[in-house]
């Protein structure tokens, strides 16, 4: 019996599933309730543990928290909803399909929408009009530059593609592959040094991830957090170098933020001064550490 049953699966799964092209559909499913499940037990654990007083683990579920803000997992899945739509947007079967044509156009609609309200889904709160809700422009540079990329037909990694299809030399694929390997640990290492433009665009063109895993830290960064706490010479170059190379970028990213947030006008110096004091500073030492005192 067990027998004609796993046989009479298997025949509908390559026939229905399979051979009429709803496998996506399919994995689609099951990756939403395995994750809704997933994440129910996550939160009730972790609310569970806090009522009771207990300390977590470092294998326990647990809420992240960045810069001091609690980052829900709501954000996680806004982000990897943008990132696999445009990726299915952009990978459809050869761009000429009409239904494929307006599905794009709405999703780049709600996209637009959700960005839009990017700082609220991160804060949990109205910030639309406030500092914080910036995060949002943020959200649609970040947006708007990844989509730009692919138009011009740049993709990740495909600095490597030509040496791959180079010849069938064996030692050439392996080096190829592993270099591939390596690129998800640095793009990693760049984004924990704090440079999430670097680690973005590393994506495409590689050799900024190489030039950004190198260079020091961002001072606010986990990274200088991690291996800068009792470095002060690191931590103090890091952010000399930060305030130097950050002020013109601040300038301009104000500027723009303003004018599209509502409130255009060309920021001024005192101004520009607040913002470097908001966005430079020493990462908090690890706990059991004494913090570092660096004179500005």
């Amino acid at each position: 019996m067990l027998h004609w049953f796993a046989f009479g699966v298997a025949r509908w799964f390559a026939h229905d599933i399979v051979g009429r092209g709803r496998l996506p559909l399919l994995c689609c499913l099951v990756a939403f309730i395995l994750t809704f499940f997933v994440t129910r037990t996550f939160v009730r654990v972790i609310r569970h543990r806090a009522a009771a007083g207990r300390p977590t683990r470092w294998w326990q579920p647990r809420n992240v928290h960045i810069g001091g803000v609690h980052i829900h997992h709501v954000t996680f899945g806004v982000v990897l909803v943008m990132l696999s739509g445009l990726t299915l947007v952009t990978l459809s079967i050869s761009g000429q399909e009409p239904e494929f044509t307006l599905a794009a156009t709405l999703f780049g609609i709600g996209a637009a929408l959700v960005l839009d309200e990017y700082a609220l889904i991160l804060h949990l709160s109205d910030v639309y009009w406030e500092e914080d809700g910036r995060t949002s422009v943020d959200a649609v540079f970040a947006a708007v530059a990844v989509a730009g990329l692919l138009i011009t037909g740049l993709h990740p990694l495909m600095f490597f593609f030509p040496f791959w299809h180079a010849g069938d030399s064996v030692a050439l694929h392996a080096g190829v592959a592993g270099v591939l390997v390596l690129t998800l640990p640095l793009a990693v290492v760049v984004v924990l040094k704090g440079k999430v433009w670097t680690g973005l665009l590393g994506m495409f063109i590689v050799i900024l991830l190489v030039i950004g895993a190198i260079r020091l830290s961002r001072p606010h960064a986990p990274w200088a957090r991690w291996r800068y706490s009792t470095q002060p010479d690191k931590m103090r170059r890091a952010l000399q170098r930060e305030r130097r190379l950050r002020r013109p970028v601040v300038r301009a990213k104000m500027w723009v933020q303003c004018a599209i947030a509502g409130t255009p006008g060309l920021p001024d110096d005192r101004s520009v001064d607040a913002q470097l004091d908001h966005d430079v500073h020493a990462a908090p030492p690890p706990e059991g550490t004494e913090p570092i005192l660096i004179a500005r």
